[in-house]
């Protein structure tokens, strides 16, 4: 029974202790002991983690907190232990004397200080690399933000690259990414809401929009939704977007993401609200239309004659990735009268090898084209690529010899992909790229009728979904006059003066009109 009444003491003595939880929100005490065995109870086992106390005449007055790593010990080491172990600094410093002014005079030289005074603030603080200082009979601590911890540089974006424009892309570092923001729109309307998510994680989310351009209304929305999120972890600007979107079960996505700190400011210069999460260079832009889904940076860096060229081949390969295997497959099998005879013989003579129906062909081939895609992307830059383009060289030239599909398929599935990589959006040719299988099957088992019925479906679904309350399909469906132009074709500059209207929920100028450039007048003189 000994043992027996040492596990009941024990159990006692462990119920009197303080748990962790319970402490965080009590106020600091003025004993520096006290607060430091409370914080070392809460930070327990954490070794990276560094309690450094300072002695000032003979005595510990000083207790430095903050995470190894984490934070700029350097400029640490310079301001806040070297000064005090100069007698000049500690001379007037009595036993309860004016040692937090001393502190809060050594700090001046440090942008960002604040005085909290509970525990959980202290944590929170230390959790976010800044350095919290506690002295002596003071129940106050001061935070210092003096954050410095090992980051990537500036780098060029992968997954929007361009010919002309910024070379430019946002890190996993939040306030580099503000600042590249704040270097394009030098305004004070451009605001930046800071929001912590993740009970865990405790993440800084920025949401961003221009005051007196955004539409009131969507941004109320898009604060109800953030505000609304309650998970244990944000690791990535991903987790957000699953959170908030208007149509998680759609294909289509309604939250635009990119790399690109010259999309995020265009965006927001039309009136839209971007969201950073802090840990990932991908920016979140809310509402997103169909037409803004295919507009790439490019588009108004380039001169627009050319980029309307552009972006007719862009929708003309947008029909061939969604329709070609599709009506290639309903007329071969449904509707050959539709085939030039020549064409048809040519067909037939390749497809007579083949044992498969032409809608198991062209299904077989795209599931294996996918599966090329994505084994290209997930390998190493240095041999994926590779893999991809020869994996589909080798696999459709030995299927063709071996009888198992026809020719004609494999120039069908390959034109296709081309066709989807001209899609500038990843998430946006991922949605055609899963709505080309239905689609097939539509084809091989009614033929042209089953892909009617597919357009419809789609078309009825574009119309009816909405991105935080702005029709997907605007400004086409409902139409607005003013900003249709700029979708199907790019306008130059001077004639694009209006904002998107049911974005910004008003009519705004871009820019007065006139602006048209016109040819200097002939003079006269002998030539």
């Amino acid at each position: 029974m000994l043992w027996l009444q040492k596990i009941w003491k024990r159990k006692e003595h462990q119920q009197e202790e303080i748990s962790p939880l319970s402490v965080e929100s009590v106020a600091l005490s003025k004993d520096l002991k006290t607060n430091e065995q409370v914080l070392h109870r809460i930070f327990e086992d954490c070794s990276d983690v560094v309690f450094h106390p300072i002695q000032i005449n003979g005595q510990t007055r000083l207790l430095l907190v903050y995470i190894d790593g984490l934070s700029d010990t350097k400029t640490l080491q310079e301001i806040m232990i070297k000064p005090f172990l100069f007698e000049g600094v500690t001379e007037g410093i009595g036993n309860a004397g004016n040692l937090h002014q001393v502190i809060k005079d050594q700090l001046i030289a440090i942008p960002q200080t604040k005085i909290v005074s509970t525990v959980q603030e202290v944590v929170e603080n230390i959790v976010k690399s800044n350095i919290a200082v506690l002295s002596e009979s003071e129940n106050v601590a001061i935070i210092a933000e003096m954050k410095a911890w090992t980051t990537r540089g500036v780098e060029e974006t992968q997954s929007e690259s361009s010919v002309r424009g910024p070379r430019e892309g946002f890190t996993e570092t939040l306030r580099t990414n503000t600042s590249l923001i704040r270097r394009k729109i030098r305004n004070p309307h451009l605001k930046m809401e800071l929001v912590t998510l993740g009970s865990v994680t405790n993440t800084d989310v920025i949401v961003s929009y221009i005051k007196g351009t955004v539409n009131e209304a969507v941004l109320k929305e898009v604060r109800t939704r953030i505000h609304r999120i309650q998970i244990d972890g944000i690791l990535e600007s991903g987790y957000i977007e699953e959170l908030i979107e208007d149509e998680p079960f759609s294909p289509f996505p309604t939250i635009q993401n990119t790399e690109r700190p010259d999309v995020v400011a265009s965006a927001l210069l039309e009136g839209r609200i971007a969201i950073l999460v802090d840990g990932t260079p991908f920016a979140l832009v809310v509402p997103l239309t169909f037409w803004t889904a295919m507009q790439a940076a490019e588009d108004f860096y380039e001169r627009f004659l050319f980029t309307t060229a552009i972006r007719f081949m862009r929708f003309i390969f947008l029909m061939i990735s969604l329709f070609f295997p599709s009506v290639y497959v309903a007329i071969t099998t449904f509707h050959p009268q539709m085939i030039p005879t020549n064409l048809l013989l040519s067909f037939a003579a390749a497809r007579e090898p083949s044992p498969f129906p032409a809608v198991v062909e062209a299904f077989s081939m795209e599931f294996m084209f996918e599966g090329l895609r994505e084994a290209g992307v997930r390998l190493p830059k240095a041999v994926g690529s590779a893999v991809s383009i020869v994996g589909a060289l080798v696999i459709g030239e030995a299927a063709v010899q071996a009888g198992i599909i026809s020719a004609p398929i494999v120039i069908v599935v390959a034109t296709t992909g081309i066709a989807s990589f001209a899609i500038p959006r990843y998430s946006f040719g991922i949605a055609f790229r899963l709505i080309r299988f239905p689609m097939l099957v539509l084809a091989g088992t009614f033929g042209f009728y089953g892909i009617a019925i597919g357009l419809i479906a789609v078309m009825v679904h574009l119309v009816s979904l909405r991105s935080f309350g702005v029709p997907y399909l605007s400004p086409v469906a409902p139409m607005v006059r003013g900003n249709a132009k700029n979708v199907l074709l790019r306008p130059p500059w001077w004639d694009m003066t209006m904002l998107p209207e049911l974005i910004t929920g008003k009519v705004s100028k871009r820019m007065p009109k006139g602006q048209k450039p016109e040819p200097p007048k002939e003079t006269g003189g002998n030539h």
